[in-house]
């Protein structure tokens, strides 16, 4: 079992700095600090071929394509995880609408535990970009960078 701790961060100026079309055309400079609240991501190689993710919700499903936990889904594909996965998610402080970065430590967190399970290390620089690129890019999130 790979067990992924991400800590939540909470923002002191500069939110709003950090989104492409801020800092495209000008100067972006956030100052934010980790905190002492965390998200937990857990994966286990289940006993068959299906993939299950709970979270609020508990999905059990026999592609990728079908997950509806969209970090979840795009995260799987970018690594290349296909199938046979159990996934949950755990947090701290509920995981929405706080302003703590919670869906971003989901997808640093998550991008982590998944690498380590196919027993490769990422960097923090790896994993900060791609999950910038699983949010923003794949689905589109109005999210900043420091996030």
């Amino acid at each position: 079992m790979i067990i992924s701790r991400t800590p939540l961060r909470v923002s002191f100026a500069g939110g709003g700095t950090d989104i492409r079309d801020y800092y495209k055309t000008g100067h972006g400079a956030v100052v934010s600090s980790a905190i002492k609240k965390y998200v937990y991501v857990t994966i286990n190689r289940r006993f068959d071929d299906d993939i299950r993710v709970s979270y609020s919700k508990t999905e059990i499903v026999n592609s990728v394509d079908k997950i509806e936990h969209g970090i979840v889904r795009e995260a799987l594909m970018k690594v290349g995880i296909r199938s046979g996965v159990e996934i949950t998610t755990i947090a701290d402080i509920p995981s929405r609408g706080t302003g703590l970065g919670s869906s971003s430590a989901i997808a640093v967190g998550l991008l982590n535990a998944l690498y380590a399970f196919k027993g490769y290390r990422a960097s923090p620089k790896k994993l900060a970009e791609e999950a910038c690129e699983v949010e923003i890019e794949r689905l589109g999130e109005p999210i900043g960078k420091q996030d």
